[in-house]
């Protein structure tokens, strides 16, 4: 019988009551140099993407002339200058309504989105925004670079999928925060 992360009625010549700890899913880890790296292969990434994204929103937060309506380095002359070219004018024009305050909303998404990239607290939910912001400047800001390639926004997006389908299962608040709930669930049917 198969339960979490546990196989039990599997050990040696079928022991019934032996237990076998699946390797790498919660239980205690085994495994050599290989299966170590394995583990921990999507932490660099994390460490990454939430560093540029932390300093990307503070970037953009402490800049007085990127979170002006118009003028030099403004995000509202950005938006002004990638309308005719971006994939999707009418996000821009929405963007232009309200330059400063969408210029706002994107750097505290940023800083949120790395923030809880780096601390893996609410990993999945962090990921998909990160997604979702280097989606949208793909195709806001960096849509009309060719080759396509050059422009680092849809690198950023594929950067944050596996992020988005696997979290931040080590070193993460998500996964403390999992131990201690499945701690409280075991105490109460002791």
């Amino acid at each position: 019988m198969r339960h979490a992360d546990r196989t039990v009625g599997g050990g040696p010549a079928g022991d019934a009551g032996s237990v076998n700890v699946v390797s790498g899913i919660g239980g205690a880890q085994t495994g050599g140099v290989r299966e170590t790296a394995a583990r921990y292969a999507l932490l660099p990434l994390r460490i990454f993407l939430g560093v540029t994204f932390v300093y990307a929103g503070i970037d953009k937060l402490t800049d007085s002339a990127f979170l002006a309506d118009s003028g030099a380095g403004s995000i509202g002359q950005l938006m002004n200058q990638v309308r005719d070219t971006s994939a999707v004018p009418w996000m821009v024009d929405q963007a232009l309504n309200a330059p400063t305050t969408f210029g706002y909303v994107i750097a505290y998404g940023e800083l949120a989105v790395g923030l809880g990239t780096l601390f893996g607290l609410l990993s999945r939910l962090a990921a998909l925004g990160g997604a979702l912001i280097s989606l949208s400047l793909w195709l806001t800001v960096s849509w009309q670079t060719e080759p396509y390639y050059y422009g680092n926004d849809l690198a950023y997006l594929m950067a944050w999928l596996p992020l988005v389908l696997a979290g931040a299962p080590y070193l993460s608040l998500d996964t403390a925060w999992s131990k201690h709930r499945r701690r409280q669930n075991s105490q109460l049917f002791t």
